[in-house]
């Protein structure tokens, strides 16, 4: 087969209503706001893609929805989805930034072609090197007894990995919460914080090394994005491994973060870098310089989840698991025709064709604020 020609697209902004507020060091976030894309081929297939975006982390979903119906539908629509690199390419010269925008784009490509030959997403970006990855939980209500609730019953399924935002209270507060986890569940659980840039730069070393005693598995993001130069100076005073998140968006960011020995860990988003196949170019390049790498989120549905699982199902290194929680443990529902696969702690990567789970339209419909 030499053409999929893309015949039709459409534009959907959603609102999915979720469980609770969760608190960060950069704000609060109430319910997961996306853009979705539906592309249609002459084969009769369709494929989706979705867009999450976070104003204060990357942008918003009016400018991500703009940026896909007014600018990149001329580009899309009679473009043949084989090739998707071609297109890709195209979009990053027709509008600056829009990362979510194009994540979708790549995202509904793979979906509409690998339904369309019978192929999973992660055959198409180069096959799968596991078949699951742990998840991680995000611990973030300023009601922290909400959250040993749901530690408790997501311990007792066998999760096991639990990620506290921190610096949205005061310090105390999450010094207690992390005391209180270790107490109730022992070393067995592997805890880690994050930041989102929430400490000042001046404060930071001495803040951090209060944490040293509870074993993190990593530190993300502690101060401002563009504050490269404390983020390398934390990572060689602390012992903690530091991640960086905001700091590295793309490929370019990802060598200079090497090159000033910013942090000893990447976390990988498809939303931030625009699509899968520049995470994995992160993700070499981190592999070529000894850094580990992690599978990180927005605010997604299990649209979005299902690209990042196919993501790190394809690395060869992933040993720090993923958070691909947010249809399961978070919203309180979904857009995908089956449950997004969490089984026994940990994401199970669908091998079905294309992205491997359909959407169901009529939830769409249901969350579907606007469509363009």
């Amino acid at each position: 087969m030499r053409h999929i020609t893309i015949t039709d697209m459409r534009v959907h902004v959603i609102k999915v209503p979720v469980q609770a507020t969760h608190s960060h060091g950069s704000g609060d976030v109430s319910a997961i706001n996306a853009v979705v894309l539906e592309l249609v081929a002459d084969s009769g297939h369709t494929g989706w893609g979705e867009a999450s975006p976070w104003p204060v982390f990357t942008g918003t979903t009016e400018a991500n929805a703009a940026a896909l119906n007014t600018h990149l539908r001329p580009f899309i629509v009679g473009a043949n989805a084989l090739r998707r690199e071609q297109i890709l390419s195209m979009a990053d010269r027709a509008i600056v930034n829009c990362s979510e925008a194009k994540a979708a784009l790549e995202m509904a490509l793979l979906d509409v072609v690998g339904r369309t030959l019978g192929v999973s997403a992660g055959q198409l970006i180069g096959g799968r090197q596991r078949d699951s990855v742990p998840v991680s939980f995000t611990v973030a209500n300023p009601d922290f007894e909400e959250d040993m609730e749901i530690i408790a019953h997501l311990h007792g399924s066998g999760v096991r990995i639990f990620k506290l935002k921190t610096g949205f209270h005061d310090h105390g507060f999450d010094i207690m919460r992390l005391e209180k986890i270790r107490e109730t569940h022992g070393d067995g659980v592997d805890l880690r914080i994050d930041y989102n840039q929430g400490l000042k730069a001046t404060d930071a070393i001495r803040t951090l090394r209060d944490f040293e005693s509870f074993k993190l598995s990593f530190i993300e993001q502690p101060t401002p994005r563009h504050n490269l130069e404390a983020m390398a100076a934390i990572s060689a005073a602390i012992d903690t491994p530091i991640m960086a998140d905001e700091s590295v968006f793309n490929p370019r960011e990802a060598l200079i973060a090497t090159k000033m020995k910013l942090a000893d860990i990447f976390s990988l988003k498809v939303m931030k870098s625009g699509g899968i196949v520049r995470a994995q170019e992160i993700a070499a390049i981190a592999k070529a310089a000894g850094i580990g790498v992690y599978g990180g989120c927005m605010f997604e549905t299990g649209l979005a989840h299902l690209a990042g699982a196919h993501l790190v199902s394809s690395l060869s290194e992933i040993d720090l698991g993923c958070e691909f929680y947010m249809p399961s443990y978070y919203a309180k529902d979904d857009i995908l025709a089956e449950p997004f696969p969490i089984r026994n702690g940990a994401v199970h990567i669908p091998e079905g064709p294309g992205l491997g789970i359909d959407i169901d339209r009529d939830k769409l419909a249901n969350y579907t604020v606007e469509t363009l």
